[in-house]
């Protein structure tokens, strides 16, 4: 008989992965009250904060039905052919270290001595995997190692007795489930199926000799102890919030750290830090002075640590947001809003700033002057044009920010200035000379010297000379009879040749004169000076303007045939 073991163990590791799926898939429908997923996909996953044991230690009963012959040589030079039998007591124990959560290494001791064959022992070592869920958990195991197994050693037909080492294989799987007592540090091995391979040479001696090459089926069942726990403490973790989460330059914030999942025999340590921010503090309640910080949003972190491994600390942000101060507002009135040239107005100005910040005024007018410091100034309107005068008023807060509001008065137009009138100048007669009763005589020149002094200092003024007449004499002077003019020719007369007395003897422009007749019934010319804007018809009603074309302007000397004429009667008037 040959020795075969890897042919053995190459036929048992395909039935105990296919054990362990099988179990799998049972566990994952057993521990989810979902319908169960098709075959195709994975068995849903073990919860990551499930415990899991370190050590599984294993204390049960055991029933092995091993399968194999013994060939013995006997005297008479035959074979005799003798089978093994189950063994329906024995006792089994295992010892399970799990480097990680899934893999680990196992030892198994097991004993079947009261078999028909005188029993077997094994001591194995190898490497089991396993799948942890909720409360049960499936494995899979190989293990290789030694098998202590009973044989022939006496005459045919006695009790087998002599026992012999040789190697064994062992491949399975099984089932535990978690007890709910205890913390769960008991669990109950609801089945063990291990398929075990056993070689065994009892040696060539006659009637106690022969090979065993058995193949067993080993199921047991047991209490299971846990020892420690390879799922690591929740991680610690870290919150904070700051209160309060919008503030104004100067207001404080407090930031107040909340952490989860601390280990109750350890001190965490506190610390905080920001990005242009200082935060005082170490403990999970600090402060924020926001005097210096400019408006915009800030980060404040935390950090909690209870010591070096993973998990043990952690880290949070919070916001808070520093607000522009908020401008302050004005509003202006002036009292009074009406007023005449030269007077004053009370104007007042009033600023809030919604944050109480201190303020500044300041004012300024389009016309006039305004001065004041406070809240009131005072507008004064001398120099300043008749109309609308805008008074505006600022405020200013000390982070530079402003506000204005303007308020107007009203400065009254001056009344207008009287209007001018016609003055009256003086008069110059015509009575003495009877010949010419028209001519501006030397006695006139003193009159008219003085109307021309006036009409030279208003340079805008214009003169009107006013011809008169007493009425036509019964009967009819000399010069009437000779000449034949009426009274009204003969004002117009005197007042065509004041005009060219004054303007060839005194220079006066003669667009500035205006000849006209009057009805006072004296021989004599009145003269008139008419200031701009003056109106004449008004001032002196009732005369007639003389059509200087019709009227020619008389020399004041008398022509040569007239100066002899009157020597002559003068010097007949003498004899």
């Amino acid at each position: 008989m040959h020795f075969r073991p890897f042919v053995y163990s190459g036929r048992t590791l395909p039935t105990g992965c296919a054990m362990l799926l099988a179990a799998s898939v049972a566990l994952g429908q057993s521990s989810s009250s979902v319908p169960a997923a098709p075959a195709a996909q994975t068995a849903p996953a073990a919860p990551a904060d499930q415990p899991v044991s370190r050590v599984d230690a294993l204390m049960g009963y055991s029933w092995v039905a091993p399968h194999g012959t013994v060939s013995t040589v006997m005297p008479n030079g035959t074979t005799a052919m003798q089978d093994y039998s189950a063994i329906n007591f024995g006792a089994i124990g295992s010892f399970a270290y799990y480097f990680n959560r899934w893999v680990g290494g196992q030892i198994e001791y097991a004993n079947h001595p009261n078999g028909a064959n005188d029993g077997a022992q094994t001591a194995q070592a190898g490497i089991i995997f396993r799948y942890p869920t909720e409360d049960m958990s499936a494995f899979v195991h190989a293990l290789g190692g030694a098998v202590r197994l009973g044989g022939p050693n006496t005459e045919p037909g006695g009790p087998w007795h002599g026992y012999t080492w040789g190697p064994a294989l062992t491949a399975g799987g099984g089932l535990d489930m978690d007890l709910p007592f205890d913390a769960h540090h008991f669990a109950w091995r609801i089945f063990q199926a291990d398929y075990e391979y056993w070689h065994a040479d009892f040696g060539p001696e006659v009637w106690i000799g022969g090979r065993a090459n058995v193949n067993a089926v080993r199921l047991s069942t047991g209490v299971l102890l846990h020892f420690g726990n390879m799922t690591p403490p929740p991680p610690v973790q870290y919150a904070c919030v700051v209160s309060p989460a919008s503030v104004f330059p100067g207001e404080q914030v407090t930031v107040t750290g909340t952490a989860t999942n601390l280990n109750a025999k350890k001190a965490p340590s506190y610390s905080w830090s920001g990005q242009g921010v200082t935060v005082s503090g170490t403990n999970p309640t600090s402060t924020i002075d926001t005097g210096n910080l400019q408006p915009g949003s800030y980060t404040v972190t935390g950090h909690v640590t209870e010591g070096a491994k993973a998990g043990q600390s952690a880290d949070c942000t919070a916001q808070f947001t520093v607000k522009q101060f908020e401008p302050p507002t004005i509003a202006c009135t002036a009292n009074p809003t009406t007023v005449k040239p030269g007077e004053s107005s009370t104007i007042t100005c009033n600023g809030v700033s919604p944050q109480s910040r201190p303020l500044t005024y300041s004012y300024s007018a389009s016309a006039g002057t305004v001065n004041g410091t406070g809240n009131t100034a005072t507008l004064s309107t001398a120099g300043a044009p008749s109309g609308t005068i805008t008074v505006t008023g600022t405020v200013q807060d000390d982070r530079g920010q402003t506000a204005s509001a303007t308020t107007t008065v009203n400065v009254e137009a001056p009344p207008p200035p009287p209007t001018p009138k016609t003055q009256t100048l003086c008069s110059i007669q015509f009575n003495k000379d009877k010949r010419r009763p028209a001519r501006v005589d030397n006695e006139a020149k003193a009159c008219l010297d003085d109307v021309a002094l006036n009409a030279q200092q208003k340079a805008d003024a214009a003169l009107v000379v006013v011809g008169n007449s007493a009425p036509t004499q019964t009967p009819r002077t000399k010069y009437q009879r000779l000449h034949a003019v009426t009274a009204e020719q003969l004002a117009a007369q005197r007042a065509v040749n004041t005009k060219a007395y004054l303007v060839t003897e005194k220079g006066l422009d003669a667009a500035r004169i205006q000849v006209r007749t009057g009805t006072n019934g004296q021989n004599e010319v009145e003269d008139y000076l008419v200031p701009a804007g003056a109106n004449f018809d008004n001032d002196v009603p009732g005369t007639t303007a003389v059509d200087e074309h019709a009227v020619r302007a008389q020399p004041r000397t008398a022509p040569v045939h007239h100066r002899r004429h009157h020597r002559k009667a003068a010097a007949k008037k003498a004899q």
